[in-house]
């Protein structure tokens, strides 16, 4: 059980707060029944099926060398991330949003939860970018149809050109989206005056960068994950237990 006096701390910093940054990571959908991937869409600890690390398979030179074998497994995520639904610690980050005028949320996730849940897309920085729509690679045309995709032979093809259709997700050995990281960067230039952190080992730079400049800045820091991470003990608060159960508890006494 979580220790009622550590959320009442947390709970008490997020409430004088007015400028949050809510950073989330695969163990934060975790409780809506997805794998917590290792990376992005990392669905195998070595070798996939074919032979190969998820790295390769997954990676923007196999969507370009070979799109069906990519798509095989852009699509396993796909139909992990449609058949399930956010939980209730998507629901209550979307309530302290709504709270909190400028409570910003940072995603590594690409499964659309946060914003099913009522996250508005203003505040709301999709660093990995998310599986739909899908758009061309040839002619960029867009195709809402990524559910019946799935059912269909792969690669799934445009029906404008015939050219082949990827989603807006960052692939392995691919960039990061210009306009996420732009907007990311102008809000860390405002300062936050608290970041919690859930279900993310923050091992990335860009996830890493906000919590460093908070603590620098003497802002207050907390995460919520099963277990420790190489950052819990830097942090101001760490609590240890599913976000789902956390974060209504935590919002109730906002």
């Amino acid at each position: 059980m979580v220790d009622p006096a550590l959320v009442l701390q947390v709970a008490a910093a997020l409430r004088h707060a007015r400028r949050i940054l809510i950073i989330t990571g695969a163990g934060l959908s975790a409780d809506s029944g997805l794998p917590t991937y290792r990376g992005v869409g990392g669905l195998y600890n070595g070798q996939t099926p074919d032979g190969l690390p998820i790295e390769v398979a997954l990676s923007g030179p196999m969507l370009r060398r070979d799109p069906g074998l990519c798509w095989k497994y852009i699509a396993q995520l796909g139909k992990a991330c449609l058949g399930a639904q956010p939980n209730a610690a998507h629901y209550a980050i979307a309530q302290l949003q709504r709270q909190k005028p400028e409570c910003w949320v940072l995603t590594q996730n690409i499964d659309g939860y946060h914003r099913a849940a009522g996250s508005p897309p203003e505040r709301l920085i999709e660093i990995h970018g998310q599986l739909a729509p899908l758009y061309c690679q040839s002619c960029a045309a867009q195709d809402p149809e990524l559910i019946e995709h799935l059912d269909r032979p792969l690669p799934p093809l445009c029906r404008e050109c015939g050219g082949v259709l990827r989603p807006s997700v960052v692939l392995f050995e691919e960039m990061l989206p210009e306009q996420a990281l732009e907007t990311l960067h102008q809000e860390m230039a405002k300062g936050f005056d608290a970041v919690l952190s859930i279900g993310t080992t923050a091992s990335f730079p860009y996830i890493l960068e906000p919590l460093l400049r908070a603590r620098v800045c003497g802002g207050f820091t907390a995460e919520i994950n099963l277990t420790p991470t190489d950052q819990s003990a830097r942090m101001d608060v760490f609590l240890a237990g599913r976000a789902a159960h956390v974060m209504q508890e935590l919002v109730s006494h906002i």
